[in-house]
């Protein structure tokens, strides 16, 4: 039994594989909401079998990326305006939070990065430069996150930003007009009051962004949710 058991293949690892890049090509918006996800193609993607594809898809559908609707097909999680409006009251909260932790924590060094951060985005939104400044975007509040030194609070939030699909809503929120410049005078009040070790004032100030950045995206996406395919 123990040759028996020596031979039989580990497909634990082909689904983790599986289940971490098919998070990622949603996320990045590469895997539309809606989006019909074959098996077959998909295994044919990752040079898998199907086994842990579909390991893999029960996964992202906890994680609640996927739905599988049983005899129908399995697609991208297309969350609805009420879902999208819960999940950025949770990330007020989880943000509003990092941010008063992290200005209880002085000069550190994610406080540094925070701070090229901000100086980079300025050179980007004077050059109007949407899609650099959107990257600039997810890395200052993964600087604010990592600031707050909280495991458990980065262990919520990145379930979170995986299930609001953040990377597309961002580049999504930003073609309102006049939106980067605002986003950018937020984050610098941000820096101001975290350099203060105004820790109360810090989290007002980064829940009102959140809120903002939640306003100018629910005006993006008027004919949302898009319709579901199916096959």
């Amino acid at each position: 039994m123990m040759v028996a058991a020596s031979r039989r293949i580990d497909t634990s690892n082909f689904q983790e594989r599986a289940a971490d890049g098919l998070r990622e090509m949603i996320i990045s918006g590469e895997l539309a909401p809606g989006q019909p996800l074959s098996e077959i193609t998909l295994a044919e993607i990752f040079g898998i079998s199907r086994t842990p594809i579909r390991e893999a898809l029960k996964q992202l559908q906890i994680e609640g990326l996927v739905e599988i609707r049983p005899r129908i097909g399995t697609f991208v999680t297309v969350p609805s305006r009420r879902e999208i409006n819960e999940l950025f009251e949770m990330k007020q909260l989880l943000e509003g939070g990092a941010a008063r932790l992290m200005a209880a924590r002085g000069d550190i060094p994610e406080l540094t990065a925070m701070k090229a951060n901000v100086r980079a985005a300025d050179a980007a939104v004077e050059a109007g430069d949407v899609e650099r400044y959107s990257e600039l975007v997810h890395e200052f509040h993964e600087i604010l996150i990592a600031g707050a030194d909280n495991g458990k609070l980065a262990t919520h939030y990145r379930l979170l930003m995986n299930q609001l699909a953040y990377g597309r809503l961002v580049k999504t929120s930003l073609a309102q007009p006049g939106r980067s410049i605002e986003s950018e005078h937020e984050h610098h009040t941000v820096l101001e009051l975290i350099i203060a070790k105004d820790g109360i004032g810090a989290e007002n100030c980064m829940r009102r962004h959140v809120h903002a950045s939640q306003q100018a995206l629910m005006s993006q996406l008027e004919t949302w949710p898009p319709p579901l395919h199916t096959p």
